[in-house]
């Protein structure tokens, strides 16, 4: 099954990244489209029509999100290209920073036409140091050809792009604590209402989007509302980078249809898994969704297939495991990477990870008890729905899951029938995660 690629379609072409280049590949007519073209009320219904779903997690349309901006309120408008990419498993906005920058700012440029903003701000991962360089190099470039500045394109749109690093948070991937984090305080997520759209950086209205997202908006300009829609399912439309990782042959980011099978994407693409042993889990969507085992994988890659297989889309962040992976152990993994980035200013995330993860190494060390699995879901429960923002549920959403689809595995490492240990392809005191 080949690849479709729609947003990555250039990441072969030579000195891609330089805007000579983007250029000569029709790079920035799609803005010139826009603002010749469209009025920003237009925009925002012309990607409303397309079905354009944000490609960070939630999945959440992207022009109703537009549309919510509140307006004629004397505040300044702000759009923040989400490039925190902190979830595990998924590395495909690095490679879209690295490999077409200025398909990124282009994207950006368009947004904020359309929601009325005169700044933007890249919001880049503390460890994305080279593509926050490269992405400041390209600014100044666009800047200098007309792209961003005053007057852009000889129009009476002004619009400054700023590219703004982080400290390497992963709650700073959630769009509030992103916020304050850009505002100089500690990155912890907001109550919400009031949402960013009306109270945002600043107190003022913003824009959250994500960079594959934001990335997007040349290429459905280009194409047209009909033809993108025509590429996937009709509640997922268009394409999904995939980022697959852990026990496959060709690990790597793929872009394909919404509603391709999961198991071609894993099969197919990233060649299956290697050394004649069988699929035992897949987590399709970033560590933060439930895994599924493998009779539950005949299923496609867009939001509403995996949600009736009893798991997300989320980040596109598709872990795979073999039959050789310890579930009880990998998902051990997972609940301490949580544990660790809890913000702690939601008490059942702060004091239940910490919980979870003294009870999880108790077992470990084979001292488990009979009511331990009981115990663990009721904490679970309790984290479940009660934090501010959703890393709470990501904390337990791959334990319920890995207990409910492999409970003897939970059994035997409770009951002490067998040592739960690193598995062999793991490195001795690396804080990794599954398949590192």
């Amino acid at each position: 099954m080949p690849e479709l690629k729609l947003v990555t379609r250039d990441f072969e072409r030579a000195k891609q990244e330089d805007i000579r280049t983007y250029e000569a590949g029709g790079g920035y007519t799609m803005l010139a489209r826009a603002l010749r073209d469209f009025t920003p009320e237009t925009l925002v219904a012309f990607v409303k029509d397309a079905g354009l779903r944000g490609r960070g997690g939630a999945g959440f349309p992207t022009g109703l999100k537009w549309s919510f901006v509140a307006k004629n309120t004397g505040k300044p408008i702000y759009l923040l290209c989400n490039a925190d990419e902190s979830e595990p498993g998924t590395c495909k906005d690095r490679e879209l920073i690295d490999k077409d920058p200025h398909l990124v700012i282009e994207g950006c440029l368009i947004a904020a036409y359309a929601i009325g903003a005169a700044t933007c701000y890249i919001y880049a991962r503390g460890e994305f140091a080279s593509g926050a360089e490269l992405l400041e190099t390209c600014l100044a470039e666009a800047k200098q050809r007309g792209f961003v500045g005053r007057g852009i394109l000889g129009s009476k749109f002004d619009c400054e792009i700023h590219v703004y690093r982080g400290g390497g948070a992963y709650i700073c991937g959630e769009e509030t604590a992103l916020i304050e984090s850009l505002e100089g305080k500690r990155g912890m997520p907001r109550v919400k209402p009031p949402f960013p759209a009306v109270v945002g950086l600043y107190g003022c209205p913003t824009v959250v989007n994500n960079v594959e997202t934001l990335a997007t908006l040349p290429r459905l300009l280009e194409m047209g509302v009909a033809a993108f829609k025509a590429l996937g399912t009709e509640k997922s439309p268009g394409t999904k980078i995939m980022s697959v990782s852990g026990h496959v042959r060709r690990p790597g980011n793929y872009e394909v249809r919404m509603g391709t099978p999961l198991l071609e994407l894993i099969n197919d693409l990233a060649g299956g898994v290697p050394a004649g042993r069988k699929l035992k889990a897949v987590i399709p969507g970033g560590s933060s969704v439930p895994v599924l085992p493998a009779d539950k994988c005949n299923c496609n890659v867009d939001f509403e297939s995996l949600a009736s297989a009893g798991s997300m889309l989320g980040s596109g962040g598709c872990i795979v495991m073999d039959e050789s992976t310890d579930m009880v152990w990998s998902t051990v993994r997972l609940l301490k990477f949580y544990e660790h980035e809890s913000c702690g200013k939601c008490t059942p995330c702060r004091e239940g990870t910490g919980w979870l993860a003294r009870i999880f190494d108790r077992i470990l060390e084979g001292g488990g008890k009979p009511n331990d699995i009981e115990l663990i879901l009721d904490i679970c429960s309790n984290i479940e729905g009660n934090t501010v923002c959703p890393l709470g549920d990501a904390a337990v959403w791959p334990i319920q899951s890995s207990i409910r689809h492999f409970k003897s595995e939970w059994d035997d490492a409770v009951a002490g029938r067998r040592r739960v240990a690193a598995p062999p392809w793991s490195f001795a005191g690396q804080e990794a995660g599954v398949g590192a």
